[in-house]
This record gives C-alpha cells, sequence and structure tokens, in this order.
C-alpha cells in the first residue's frame, strides 16, 4: 500500500509516454551500435566469420533505384573471401534504368565469381531483366517470372477540368515537350512518338535477356509480349536453367564454389534507415506517402 504523502513514480503516472521513451532509448542505442559496425565495414553475417564465404544479394520489391544493390554486389566482387553470390529475387519489376544497372552489375560479377539467381514469389519484368546474366537461374514450379516488355503509365485530367470550366495553359518550345502531362490529352504524333520511345526500350530487354541467356535473338522476342509465366512454364521456355528452392540454389553455389559442409554467408544490401525511420518502424507507424507526378516507363 501506498503510504500518504509519498508521490507516485512517472513510470506509474505516465506510463504510455514512459514506454514510447524507453522504446527510443532502446532504438537508439541499437542505430548507435549498428552505426558503429557500419563504420567498420562489418555487415550483418560478416561478423566472426573467417575463411571461404558465398554472399546473398536480394532484390525485393519495385526496383526504382539500385544504388544499394549495385555497392553491395561491388563489395561482394571486391571481397576475395567471397567464392560465390546467390541472387535472391522477389520483385515485379520497376524502373528501367536501375533494372539495366543491376543486370550490368550481375554480369561483371558473374565474370569474376559466379552468380547463382533464385525466384522467390515472383521474378518479372525488370525482376527477371536484373537477374537474367545470373550463370544459373532456379525458380519454383509456380514462380511468376518472364513479363519481358515496358509498360508506361499516366493520367490525364483535361476533360474532368473541362467540365469545370478549367483550362489550363501549357506552352513548350515542342510540340512533343508536353506528351504526358496530366492537363493534355494525347495527340495521335504525341502517342506515335511514345510508343516508338517504348519499342526502342522493348528492344534493349529484348537483346540483353538473348545475350544473357545465350538464345537467339528470335526466340526470345516471340515470347516478348508481356506474358507472365510460370517457372515450369520459363524452363520449357529456356528463360531458367532449373526448378527448385532457394537452398538448392545454395547447394549447386557451394558446388560451383568448392565449399564443403555449412558455408558462412554474407547477406545484404543493408538497408541504410535513419533513426525516425527505425522508430517508425518500432512503433509499426507508417506516415509515409506517393503521389505519382507525370508519367514514367517501366519494366514491370
Amino acid at each position: 500500500m501506498r503510504m500518504a504523502g509519498t508521490k507516485d513514480r512517472f513510470s506509474q503516472r505516465h506510463p504510455f509516454l514512459f514506454g514510447v521513451l524507453m522504446i527510443i532509448l532502446a532504438m537508439a542505442l541499437i542505430t548507435g551500435v549498428m552505426a558503429f559496425f557500419r563504420a567498420l565495414g562489418w555487415t550483418p553475417g560478416s561478423l566472426a566469420l573467417s575463411g571461404d564465404k558465398i554472399g546473398i544479394v536480394h532484390v525485393e520489391g519495385m526496383i526504382l533505384d539500385s544504388s544499394r544493390v549495385v555497392r553491395f554486389i561491388r563489395s561482394l566482387e571486391e571481397d576475395d573471401s567471397v567464392k560465390g553470390v546467390l541472387l535472391r529475387v522477389d520483385s515485379p519489376g520497376g524502373s528501367i534504368a536501375p533494372s539495366q544497372e543491376i543486370y550490368a552489375a550481375v554480369k561483371r560479377l558473374n565474370q569474376v565469381k559466379p552468380v547463382i539467381a533464385s525466384y522467390g514469389t515472383v521474378a518479372a519484368s525488370g525482376g527477371y531483366y536484373a537477374s537474367c546474366p545470373a550463370r544459373l537461374i532456379f525458380a519454383n514450379s509456380g514462380s511468376i517470372t518472364a513479363s519481358i516488355g515496358v509498360m508506361a503509365e499516366f493520367v490525364t485530367v483535361a476533360d474532368a477540368m473541362e467540365k469545370f470550366g478549367i483550362r489550363p495553359e501549357v506552352l513548350t518550345t515542342g510540340k512533343f515537350k508536353a506528351a504526358g502531362t496530366p492537363l493534355r490529352n494525347l495527340t495521335d504524333a504525341q502517342r506515335e512518338q511514345m510508343l516508338g520511345l517504348m519499342q526502342d526500350l522493348h528492344d534493349q530487354f529484348v537483346d540483353d535477356v538473348a545475350e544473357a541467356r545465350g538464345m537467339e535473338r528470335a526466340r526470345i522476342a516471340a515470347i516478348a509480349d508481356g506474358r507472365a509465366v510460370t517457372g515450369r512454364q520459363a524452363l520449357a521456355l529456356g528463360l531458367i536453367d532449373r526448378l527448385g528452392t532457394q537452398a538448392d540454389a545454395v547447394e549447386e553455389l557451394k558446388k560451383e564454389t568448392g565449399i564443403e559442409g555449412r558455408a558462412a554467408v554474407i547477406e545484404g544490401p543493408v538497408e541504410e534507415r535513419t533513426f525516425v525511420q527505425e522508430l517508425m518502424g518500432a512503433l509499426k507507424i507508417d506516415l509515409s506517402s506517393s503521389l505519382k507526378q507525370g508519367w514514367s516507363f517501366y519494366y514491370k
């Protein structure tokens, strides 16, 4: 029983606020420790490991930026203790240039040490593009892959604005400059020009897949109509090499590298997050939002 005249502790008077402060302090400590390890060049999986290793590169979600993945691939390329790399892909694709940058990094790495790709739920469009230079590609029979093609998406609000008596002015120095602006509908000439641009991006996709897979371009072009296929169908089409799980791919990589027994692993890339992002994640609070503006081309 509380003695008369004594005061409740802060934690008793404000339990919710006290809990939030404890989470903040804990996250500050964890973030500080992680920053210290990163400053020393250590990554999760690299601590207390010696001898030959394999790297695991994760390509996940929409491919909108390639910088973290490419940096991690380069670090594995330069690490002599890493004898081979597993590229684990679970991505529906994304922006074109980042997909091409990962493609180039994987292609270069595979010239130095073996790279084996493993597909999870989906490795389609840009996800397939980025990984097809791997020495071998494993997919589950139910993985969704391929979807070779280009998509452009944008919204026009010109007709809706007209109904409200709003008539926007868009001034340009050329007839193609405003193509895709939401304030104007596409003209026939603009649509034709954009389709020509998309066709060139499509041809780049087909060319690179054909080169990476060592297949005749005509074979790739025949199925490059945007269709998605299962892992089993992809095997029949020559788009992948074997059906199997991630564990199967790891075992094959160990054979390729001559590593016996349990392999030490360096896994990444590590997501660089600010203290506020770490805190929001701990509190399960998502304050992010996205708003698409204009138009974009995707391997998606």
